[in-house]
C-alpha cells in the first residue's frame, strides 16, 4: 500500500526517490524534507564530504500548493561532490561508455560490501559496488522516510531519536537515562530530537556528549573510527498496529529489519532487548491496568509492542552500529582481487563517526515501516478519511470491547 524506492550512485550526479501510496492531502513541502536531510549531515566526526555537500531536496510529482494529491511522490537530491569535481567523477561514473575508463579498483575493503558484491555481480571492477553500497543512499531514504513522517505527524504521531554510546561511552545505567528522557517523552517523541540536535554528538546527557566528542578526537589521532549505539522513539501511536497472526506482519519485527537495513547496523533491540534476558519473568513484563479510563501498562520494558502488536505506549527501539569500515590508518589486510596477494586495506574518503547521523536515518525507516502498518489498518485516500478511521481505531483499541 505504501512503498519507496530508491536510485543513485554515491558519486554519480544524483539520488532519486520515488514514494508510492501516499494519501492525498497530507501537507508537505521540499523545506520539511530538507531539514531532517541537513540534521542527517549534522554530528561530531563527520568526514570532509560535509564540508562540501549540503543536501537539498527537489519534489518533482506528487505535490500541488504544499499537499499531495494522491499520485506518486517523486524526489531528487542532486551530489555536490559529483558537479563540484566535474573533471574526475562525470568520468568514473559515467553512464555512456568512455574509451579510456578509470583505473579498476581491485582491493576489497574489510567489513564492506565489495568483496561479496563483487563476487556476487562478476564486475571486474569494485567501483560499482562501492558506489551503490555507500551510505550516501541513506539521504534519499531520509527523504522517503521524511514523506511518511509528514502522515504521521499529521495524525498526531512523533519519531525522536538520540545517542546512548559512542566506542566505550555512554550511559551507566537505564535510571540515569530515563530521568532525562521522561520529561521529554511527555511532551513528545520530537522532544527527545530537538534536545539531542543541541549536541554534538545528539546525547542528552551534556557530560557524556564532552566525552563522547574527546573519544572521537582520539579516535581521529589513531586514524580509526568508531561506533556506537542510538534509540528510536515513538509517541502518539494506537494500539492495535502489526498482527500476531502470522510472522511477516509481527510489527517488531518488520520494524526491526528497518532497522537493520541501515549500513553498518549490527544489532537492533525492542524495548529493553537483552536486559530482559536476565531478569526473572516477574522482572520483565509490563502489568497491565486502567488509567484515565484506559487499558495501560504499569511499565514499558517491552517498548510499545506485546506479540508483535502495538500497545499504545511510546515505541522503544535500539540499534547498534559498528565503527565505519573505512579507516584512515589502513590498519588492516585483504586482498587484491586480481593478483589474489595480501595488501593492506585502500582508504576511500570516509567519516570517523556517524552514530549520530544513523539515529535520524533510523527515524525515517522507523516511520517509514509505522506508516505502512497504519496505512494497512486504517485504509483511506485521504488524509480526513484516515484520520476520521485513526481516531475510531485508537478509541476503539483503548476502550476495548467489554
Amino acid at each position: 500500500m505504501l512503498r519507496y524506492l530508491t536510485a543513485g550512485e554515491s558519486h554519480g550526479p544524483a539520488l532519486v526517490g520515488i514514494v508510492e501510496g501516499m494519501p492525498a492531502g497530507v501537507p508537505l513541502s521540499p523545506q520539511l524534507i530538507t531539514h531532517h536531510l541537513r540534521r542527517r549531515q549534522l554530528g561530531y566526526g563527520r568526514g570532509g564530504r560535509m564540508k562540501i555537500e549540503s543536501d537539498t531536496v527537489r519534489i518533482l510529482s506528487g505535490v500541488r500548493y504544499g499537499y499531495t494529491i494522491g499520485s506518486p511522490v517523486a524526489l531528487l537530491i542532486e551530489n555536490e561532490a559529483f558537479l563540484r569535481d566535474a573533471a574526475n567523477w562525470p568520468h568514473v561514473m559515467s553512464v555512456e561508455p568512455v574509451s579510456d575508463p578509470a583505473p579498476p579498483v581491485s582491493v576489497p575493503r574489510p567489513g564492506h560490501a565489495d568483496l561479496v558484491g563483487w563476487q556476487k555481480y562478476g564486475f571486474s571492477d569494485i567501483r560499482p559496488v562501492i558506489e551503490r553500497a555507500s551510505a550516501r543512499e541513506t539521504a534519499m531514504r531520509v527523504a522517503c522516510g521524511s514523506v511518511a513522517r509528514a502522515l504521521l505527524e499529521a495524525l498526531g504521531v512523533e519519531v525522536g531519536s538520540h545517542v546512548v554510546q559512542i566506542g566505550s561511552v555512554g550511559y551507566p545505567d537505564r535510571a540515569h537515562l530515563d530521568r532525562l528522557l521522561d520529561p521529554l517523552l511527555r511532551r513528545g517523541a520530537w522532544a527527545v530530537s530537538e534536545a539531542a540536535d543541541a549536541s554534538p554528538v545528539r546525547c542528552l546527557d551534556p557530560d557524556l556528549s564532552a566525552q563522547m566528542v574527546q573519544q572521537i578526537e582520539e579516535a581521529k589521532r589513531r586514524r580509526d573510527s568508531l561506533g556506537g549505539v542510538f534509540e528510536v522513539w515513538v509517541t502518539g501511536l494506537p494500539p492495535g498496529l502489526g498482527s500476531y497472526v502470522h510472522w511477516d506482519r509481527k510489527l517488531d519485527g518488520r520494524l526491526a529489519q528497518a532497522l537493520m537495513s541501515i549500513q553498518a547496523i549490527k544489532g537492533v533491540e525492542v524495548g529493553y532487548g537483552f536486559e530482559l534476558a536476565g531478569r526473572y519473568g516477574s522482572e520483565a513484563h509490563d502489568e497491565i491496568l486502567i488509567r484515565e479510563g484506559r487499558f495501560s501498562r504499569a511499565s514499558n520494558r517491552a517498548g510499545g509492542i506485546e506479540g508483535g502488536v502495538s500497545t499504545g505506549e511510546p515505541i522503544l527501539l535500539r540499534a547498534a552500529m559498528k565503527p565505519i569500515p573505512t579507516i584512515a590508518s589502513n590498519a588492516l589486510w585483504t586482498v587484491d582481487v586480481r593478483t589474489r596477494r595480501r595488501v593492506r586495506t585502500r582508504y576511500e574518503r570516509s567519516d570517523i563517526c556517524t552514530v549520530p547521523a544513523a539515529a535520524v536515518v533510523g527515524e525515517a525507516a522507523v516511520a517509514f515501516t509505522l506508516a505502512q502498518a497504519l496505512l494497512e489498518v486504517t485504509g483511506g485516500d485521504h488524509l480526513e478519511e484516515i484520520r476520521q478511521r485513526f481516531e475510531g481505531l485508537r478509541a476503539r483499541f483503548y476502550a476495548g470491547f467489554a
